[in-house]
């Protein structure tokens, strides 16, 4: 009997602590002398579950690069690219605020962008599991948790603000052409209506639409009145709590889908709306009032104050989201391109929408005859009054009034989306106990930001809306990112921090980036936070104070009386 042993190695043994020995199959041929064949093969082992070197299960990545870039670029661009950064642009010397813009661009926003990418690809984990690099500092990626946490109580209030105009809009005559409204006080006139009420008093029905008709804050006295939640916004607010739960309950590949409709749409849209802007008379003033460089203005500390404050919170540097987003790429992923491409974007979107915004912005001055500077606002003011008042004078004005709010929708649900992640990632990576529990943490999450949200949805939640914009995320998010850049830039090293991003992508960071992570971004976020302190920390101790706030977002409402 002739017997032949061969052996195959299917495929190389896996680093893992609960696996040895490789992977091998015996065939084993047995030839008999009269010629009958047997044949036997014996699997000796099998091959074990993908592990990481720690022997967990590899971390679950996106589906495709696409993927990643749209999230970043979907948080990252949100409604203060449209409402913010035009009007500071035409206040503050027009092309010529370009000039700081740029400047904290490149040396604080694009540095700290990439900083927060790197940090989080390289050790995959959350903001607060980051830290395990040098765990003193591991309070400040709860910090960046708790503080986007916050940010979702009145975050997702505005899209349902958003949500609600756009249920508006289906309809042959707009709500607010007109004051013969039930909710129109008598101070309600419009532009052209010469009538006797005090200038100081009078009111457009699209402010009023917005101030008492969505609002109702003439229902309330004051913080200490704040009602029962309105159904209508309670039921907006519903519907963009359960977007955000199916959009993020399976992770990112899940999130990831979304935002090819949510990060893309924004630019379908205002590309529509510039289109149509560009065509209206006084469009061309609008432009150019937006453009005119005045560089007289960059004598004004204040202006590179705003620059570098918009540059700090429009990139979405200290929420933990980019650090979440980062943590699911491949480790080998170039996030030195990622974090140039994306940045960039981000900022040309600004200034892209600056277009939009002002040609319609001067279409309607020429239309009532009035000055840019009485139609010009910025925040809410600009999108849920100015605006919707400039499409209420077109034809075709409810077609418009549904793109322009489906393009607000959009703009806010993924940077929601972006938020709520930095959430669930950083505490599901710290907690390792809830990665099994994913679908019902998530559900815990969104619930819960949806019972502290309803407090904003009352007659008198707009009292609350501003106390959380002015303390969920100002001073304090700068303090935070202040503290990440100390801590990797002088605690973890900035050599050795250059040493992890060479083992993932190959390439060193080059000594201006490691001169920016060590002095001047750390610098300029110190400056910053000491500089804007006076103007965000105000003593909002009553409703009074409140209610001056207040007009930031509802315009000028201080005819409505305590």
């Amino acid at each position: 009997t002739h017997l032949v042993q061969m052996s195959s190695v299917v495929a190389p043994e896996k680093t893992s602590s609960n696996f040895v020995g490789p992977k091998e199959v015996e065939l084993i041929l047995v030839k008999e002398q009269n010629g009958v064949q047997f044949t036997s093969s014996t699997l000796v082992s099998a091959a074990p579950p993908q592990t990481s070197a720690s022997g967990e299960e590899e971390r679950e990545t996106w589906g495709k690069k696409i993927d990643f870039l749209l999230s970043v670029i979907g948080f990252a661009v949100d409604l203060a690219n449209v409402w913010r950064f035009p009007y500071l642009c035409y206040k503050n010397g027009g092309g010529a605020f370009l000039v700081p813009y740029l400047f904290f661009m490149v040396i604080a926003g694009m540095p700290l962008f990439y900083m927060e990418l790197a940090l989080g690809q390289y050790n995959r984990e959350g903001a607060a599991g980051v830290w395990k690099i040098c765990p003193i500092f591991k309070g400040v990626g709860f910090t960046v948790i708790l503080i986007s946490l916050y940010v979702g109580f009145y975050y997702n209030v505005i899209i349902s603000w958003a949500l609600y105009y756009l249920f508006s809009s289906f309809t042959g005559e707009l709500p607010w052409v007109h004051c013969n409204n039930s909710w129109n006080s008598i101070n309600c006139a419009d532009w052209a209506d010469n009538t006797t009420i005090n200038g100081s008093l009078k009111s457009t029905p699209a402010q009023e639409y917005f101030e008492r008709g969505v609002l109702h804050i003439q229902d309330s006295q004051g913080i200490n009145d704040l009602g029962r939640p309105r159904w209508q916004l309670t039921s907006c607010l519903a519907v963009v709590i359960i977007l955000l739960y199916f959009s993020l309950w399976k992770g990112v590949k899940t999130s990831g889908k979304v935002v090819w409709i949510t990060a893309t749409m924004p630019y379908v849209v205002l590309t529509v709306l510039l289109l149509r802007g560009v065509t209206l008379p006084g469009a061309t003033d609008g432009i150019k009032a937006y453009l005119s460089v005045d560089f007289l203005r960059l004598c004004d500390p204040q202006v590179w104050i705003e620059a570098a404050t918009q540059i700090c919170f429009s990139l979405g540097v200290g929420f933990g989201v980019l650090i979440a987003f980062s943590s699911y790429n491949k480790f080998s992923n170039n996030c030195y391109r990622d974090a140039i491409i994306t940045s960039s974007i981000n900022s040309l979107t600004s200034f892209f929408s600056g277009f939009v915004v002002f040609s319609f912005l001067g279409y309607l001055s020429k239309k009532h005859n009035v000055s840019l500077d009485n139609v010009a606002r910025d925040g809410a003011g600009l999108v849920f009054v100015i605006y919707p008042e400039a499409i209420a004078t077109l034809p075709g004005s409810s077609v418009w009034a549904v793109i322009f709010f489906i393009m607000l929708l959009t703009l806010g649900i993924d940077s929601a989306m972006g938020g709520m992640e930095s959430v669930i990632t950083g505490l599901i990576d710290e907690f390792k106990c809830l990665q099994k529990h994913r679908e019902l943490f998530t559900l815990f999450i969104v619930v819960g930001t949806f019972l502290i949200s309803l407090f904003c949805v009352t007659n008198g939640g707009m009292y609350v809306f501003t106390l959380l914009d002015h303390f969920a995320a100002g001073t304090s998010i700068l303090f935070g990112v202040l503290i990440e850049a100390i801590g990797i830039a002088w605690f973890y090293g900035v050599d050795r921090f250059s040493d992890d991003i060479e083992e993932m992508i190959g390439q060193r960071p080059g000594w201006y980036w490691r001169l920016c992570w060590k002095f001047v971004s750390p610098c300029f976020l110190l400056r910053l936070a000491y500089a804007i302190t006076p103007e965000t920390e105000h003593h909002l101790v009553d409703s009074g104070e409140v209610r001056r706030f207040t007009v930031c977002f509802t315009t000028y409402s201080k005819y409505i009386s305590k």
